[in-house]
C-alpha cells in the first residue's frame, strides 16, 4: 500500500523503491519501540476539551503544570480527551506558525510536562503540516541555500497566473524574501507572510513531515489534527485545494500510523463546504477517521438567532458517516471564528450576509476572504459563542438558556462532541486582547490567571459558574447514555420550522424549541423518562416546550 501511494504521488519523478524503503525503516523503528496501545474505536464516553496549553498561568509554575492542576480540579471528570492547540515554539498566529515541530514552547514547559498530562487524559496534537514559520531553521536553511533545504518551500515567478488558486485570506499569496545570494524569492504563503508553505513535491519534505508525525504519535498523541491540510499539494493552473495528491498523502499518513499505533485517529481540518469536507473520509477506511463538522456552528447559530430551523433540519437529515470506522468531530466554538464558507450552498447568501450584519451590530468582528473575481466575502465571524447567541442587552438567564440549548444539539447530534475552553468557562468577547494584538481572532482567545478562574467558577450564581455547572452536568449525562454512541443511528423528526428534534438509536429523543414562544412537538403517545430531571411523564400526542427549552426523553 505504501509503495503504491508513493507511486501515485510522485509517478516516475523519484526513486520509488528508495522512498518506500526509507518510510518502511521509520515504521519499523517506531514499532520496535512498542508505542503505548490506543483505545480502539470510540463510544459515547468520548468528549474533547479544546484548549491552549498556556490557557492558565500562575507565577513560578510552568503553564502546562498549571493547566494540569486546573484540569484535575474542574475538567477531568468531564473531558477524557484534551486537544492541545499547537504548543511548540512559534512566531505568530497563536501557535500556528511553528518554528520547531519537535520542541515544546519553553514558556509552557517541556515534553516531560506533556507526558504528565498524557497520564491524566488522552491527547490530541496539532500537526501544522501545510506551512511553518518564516523564522524557522528550515526556512532559514532554505534562504541560506544550505544543502538539503533546496526546494523545501515554493518559489513562484510573480508573473505566473495564480488567479485560480483558492484564497482563504486577503493577504498576498506570494511573499518576498531575500536569500543569502541577494536573490528575491517569491514564496507561496497561503495564510500570511510568516507562514510559508512546505513543498510536498519534494520527497525530502515528505520524509521530514513523516518524522514529525511519528514523533507526535510516540509522544502520546492518540489523535492528530491535520491543520489546513486541504492546501497541502499545489499545482499551477489549479485551485490548489483538495487536489488528488493531497488525499493520497493523507492516505499515506493513515497507512503509517495504522502500522505503528493502531487506534491513532487522524482528523482533518478543512473549513470548506460539506461535500468537500467529507471527501477527506476517503472510502471510509483509508483516509481520515474524522472530519471537523464545520457547518454545525453557523447552522446552530443561525437557528437560535432567527428561530428558523429549516436549514438545520434539512442539513442534519442528510448527515450520515459513510462507515462505522468514520465519524464527525462536532463543535460549536473553537480558537478560530465561526466559518461561513461551510454553509454556502446550505443557507442562502442573502441570509448569511444578514446574519453577519446582525452579529456585527452586537459586537462581533468579521474576517473576509478574497474571491477569484477580486471581490470580498465574509469568511468567519469572530466572537465567543455565548456572545454570538445573544444580544448585548440580554440578561444572563436568557444568555445561559440559549447557550445550553445550542449545546444540547452539539451533544446529541451524531458524531463526537468537542467543547472549546472559552465555552465551558462562559468566556465573553475579549476586546482588550484584540486591541493588543490587532487580530480579530484574539476576541475568543483570552488567557487567565489560575486563581481568577478558581474563584469565578466556584462563585455560585455567576455566569461562569452557571455555564460550567450546567454544561458539565449535560456532558456527564451524554457520556452515560449509550443511545448517543457515535455509531448509533440518528433520525431527524418532522417538526415545525421553529423547533428541532432528533431521535438516537430509536431510543432517546432530543427536542429543542429554538424561539422565544411556547412551541409543541408531536410525539408518539406513551410514557417517557425525562433524562434531565429523571421524572416520568405521560405524553398523549404532543409535548409543549417553553422558549428555548430542550428535553431529552427515553420512551419506556
Amino acid at each position: 500500500m505504501i509503495k503504491q501511494l508513493i507511486q501515485e504521488v510522485f509517478s516516475d519523478e523519484v526513486d520509488v523503491e528508495f522512498l518506500t524503503e526509507s518510510i518502511t525503516e521509520r515504521i519499523d523503528g517506531y514499532k520496535n519501540k512498542k508505542i503505548r496501545p490506543r483505545k480502539i474505536q470510540w463510544d459515547q464516553d468520548d468528549v474533547f476539551l479544546i484548549t491552549y496549553g498556556d490557557q492558565f498561568y500562575r507565577e513560578g509554575e510552568s503553564k502546562l503544570t498549571t493547566f494540569k492542576n486546573v484540569y484535575r480540579k474542574f475538567f477531568s471528570d468531564t473531558f477524557p480527551i484534551v486537544h492541545f492547540l499547537p504548543f511548540f515554539p512559534y512566531s505568530s498566529d497563536d501557535g500556528f506558525s511553528v518554528i520547531d515541530y519537535e520542541q515544546v514552547n519553553p514558556e509552557l514547559g517541556d515534553w516531560a510536562d506533556v507526558q504528565v498530562m498524557n497520564r491524566e487524559a488522552r491527547l490530541m496534537f496539532d500537526f501544522v503540516c501545510n506551512h511553518m514559520s518564516a523564522k524557522s531553521n528550515w526556512f532559514r536553511g532554505y534562504l541560506e541555500n544550505q544543502p538539503g533545504y533546496d526546494n523545501f518551500f515554493i518559489d513562484v515567478d510573480p508573473s505566473t497566473d495564480l488567479s485560480m488558486v483558492t484564497r482563504p485570506r486577503t493577504s498576498p499569496l506570494l511573499s518576498e524574501f531575500k536569500d543569502s545570494d541577494g536573490k528575491t524569492r517569491h514564496v507561496w504563503t497561503t495564510f500570511s507572510d510568516d507562514q510559508v508553505d512546505l513543498n510536498f513535491t519534494n520527497p525530502k519534505v515528505l520524509l521530514r513531515m513523516i518524522d514529525v508525525l511519528l514523533f507526535y504519535v510516540d509522544q502520546g498523541a492518540d489523535f492528530v489534527r491535520l491543520d489546513a491540510v486541504g492546501f497541502l499539494w499545489k499545482e499551477l493552473g489549479t485551485s490548489s485545494i483538495h487536489l488528488t495528491k493531497t488525499h493520497k498523502i493523507i492516505q499515506l499518513f493513515r497507512s503509517i500510523v495504522d502500522e505503528v499505533a493502531p487506534g491513532t485517529v487522524l482528523i482533518t481540518e478543512t473549513n470548506v463546504p460539506h461535500k468537500d469536507n467529507i471527501s477527506y473520509l476517503g472510502d471510509g477506511t483509508n483516509e481520515a477517521q474524522m472530519v471537523y463538522q464545520f457547518p454545525l456552528p453557523p447552522l446552530v447559530l443561525h437557528a437560535v438567532r432567527t428561530g428558523n430551523t429549516s436549514y438545520l433540519q434539512k442539513w442534519a437529515s442528510e448527515v450520515t458517516p459513510p462507515t462505522k470506522e468514520t465519524s464527525f468531530f462536532n463543535f460549536l466554538a473553537s480558537h478560530d471564528g465561526i466559518g461561513m464558507n461551510p454553509v454556502r450552498g446550505i443557507i442562502d447568501e442573502d441570509e448569511i450576509l444578514e446574519l453577519v450584519a446582525d452579529l456585527e451590530k452586537e459586537g462581533a468582528l468579521v474576517n473576509y476572504k478574497q474571491n477569484p473575481d477580486g471581490s470580498f466575502s465574509p469568511y468567519e465571524i469572530n466572537t465567543t459563542y455565548i456572545d454570538a447567541l445573544s444580544n448585548r442587552t440580554d440578561g444572563d438567564e436568557l444568555r445561559v438558556k440559549r447557550f445550553m440549548l445550542a449545546h444540547s444539539i452539539l451533544l446529541t447530534i451524531v458524531g463526537i462532541p468537542a467543547v472549546y475552553i472559552q465555552s465551558i468557562l462562559g468566556g465573553r468577547n475579549y476586546y482588550e486582547g484584540v486591541e493588543q494584538t490587532g487580530a480579530n481572532r484574539t476576541i475568543n482567545r483570552e488567557k487567565y490567571e489560575a486563581s481568577e478562574i478558581y474563584d469565578s467558577l466556584l462563585e455560585v450564581g455567576s455566569l461562569r459558574n452557571q455555564v460550567y455547572r450546567q454544561l458539565q452536568e449535560l456532558i456527564q449525562l451524554r457520556r452515560n447514555e449509550t443511545a448517543f454512541h457515535p455509531d448509533h443511528s440518528m433520525r431527524i423528526l418532522s417538526t415545525t420550522s421553529t423547533t428541532f428534534g432528533l431521535v438516537r438509536n430509536e431510543e432517546v429523543y432530543a427536542l429543542h424549541n429554538m424561539c422565544d414562544k411556547n412551541q409543541t412537538i408531536s410525539l408518539e403517545a406513551g410514557t417517557y423518562v425525562n433524562l434531565l430531571t429523571k421524572n416520568e411523564c405521560q405524553i398523549e400526542q404532543e409535548i409543549i416546550l417553553e422558549p428555548y427549552q430542550f428535553v431529552w426523553l427515553r420512551k419506556k
